[in-house]
């Protein structure tokens, strides 16, 4: 699914859920934003992956081959900001658009 649609049916639903959990709005905007980012580019449904092989001239299976590393360190990176709000709030907070 592109994230545009998703963002717009899945927030709305999760976002009083999550919020109940006392997950800040802010992270639960970067997980979802990450998780999306992931997903368009990993196989069966990743729509830019399949551009990109075929923008290259390249079948699918090679392109993949060469992804692995990548989507492993991707992956390793979303785990970091799921499980570490403190990554996903910095910025904001340093910048005075929310509180701690």
């Amino acid at each position: 699914m592109d994230p545009t649609p998703a963002i717009l049916i899945f927030v709305p639903i999760f976002l009083p859920i999550v919020t109940s959990f006392g997950i800040h709005p802010v992270h639960f905007g970067t997980m979802i934003v990450y998780n999306l980012c992931v997903g368009v580019i990993t196989p069966p449904v990743g729509n830019v992956l399949f551009v990109g092989a075929r923008v290259a001239g390249l079948r699918i299976e090679p392109v993949v081959a060469k992804l692995v590393p990548f989507l492993v360190a991707l992956v390793i990176g979303l785990f970091v900001v799921v499980f570490t709000p403190a990554i996903s709030t910095w910025l904001p907070i340093q910048m005075g658009l929310m509180s701690p």
